[in-house]
């Protein structure tokens, strides 16, 4: 078991607004205005937020090309005490951005790593879909080639649990056209497009529906988009239990075939014809 020195800084991943800037909460702020240094995705996008907030702490660029130098020299800083906060252009550093191989090498040498939990798009989308939330699974963006992009769909087709997607405006039509062919176009989606800024538009229909929607309102392949797909139908199990036979004929006994099947459906969780159906086989 790795122990932390009490002498190390500490690692903050920081949550940054994804468009409201009223989303800051105060102790992000607070952190970003103690820390030695903030790690930034870009020092330049971010250093409109830090001037809200009139945070003077020095900032250094970190993002997924930078190389293992740069890593290198965080975990240094953090060895000899410094605090670093990390942070993305926006939302929650790590879901779609970069900051994995920092954190990652942060533990593994011991360091201390605190999360400031803030705005993450597809945690605000999903809140809003009306979609199931119990289980869902996030995909991050889809390949941009449609081969690739076709491929990767096909594997979740059957996947039961909400899918999350974030896409590039440009592209939203034709993942929308390759949603349709792959998951049928009766499939159920959410759009959820510029999130908690003044053109904020969450919009729900089937897929073949909602791509008719986007490609006649060109204001719709603009922005940020979150796309959240309804998690595809538990197959019909058309089996039967030796329990769901032993319920059939005991309401067979006392009913008509057709009461039976209605009743036996709401018993078993079996479809009403499927039961019919065997009911009839059975008195053949």
């Amino acid at each position: 078991m790795t122990t932390v020195a009490s002498n190390q800084g500490i690692l903050y991943v920081v949550a940054t607004p994804i468009g409201n800037l009223g989303d800051m909460v105060p102790r992000a702020v607070e952190t970003l205005q103690t820390v030695a240094v903030i790690a930034a995705e870009d020092t330049r996008h971010s250093s409109r937020l830090l001037a809200h907030f009139d945070i003077k702490t020095p900032c250094i660029a970190y993002h997924d090309h930078s190389d293992e130098t740069r890593v290198e020299q965080l975990i240094a800083r953090m060895q000899a005490g410094d605090s670093v906060a990390l942070i993305s252009d926006a939302g929650t550093p790590l879901v779609s951005d970069p900051g994995y191989r920092l954190v990652r090498f942060a533990r593994q040498v011991g360091i201390q790593v605190v999360p400031i939990p803030g705005a993450c798009a597809l945690i605000s989308a999903l809140s809003a879909a009306g979609l199931p939330s119990d289980r869902f699974a996030f995909e991050g963006f889809l390949p941009a080639k449609q081969v690739a992009r076709c491929a990767q769909l096909q594997s979740l087709a059957a996947d039961p649990r909400t899918l999350i997607f974030y896409e590039a405006p440009h592209r939203i039509l034709e993942t929308l056209h390759d949603m349709a062919q792959v998951f049928g176009a009766a499939r159920e989606v959410v759009m959820a497009r510029e999130l908690t800024k003044t053109f904020e538009t969450i919009k729900g229909s089937n897929v073949s529906e909602l791509a008719a929607w986007v490609e006649s309102d060109s204001n719709q392949q603009r922005g940020e988009i979150v796309l959240l797909v309804h998690g595809a139908p538990k197959p019909e199990s058309e089996a039967m239990t030796p329990e769901h036979m032993h319920i059939m004929k005991v309401l067979l006994d006392e009913l008509p075939v057709k009461q039976a099947a209605a009743i036996g459906a709401k018993l078993t969780g079996l479809k009403k014809n499927f039961l019919y159906d065997w009911a009839l086989q059975q008195a053949e």
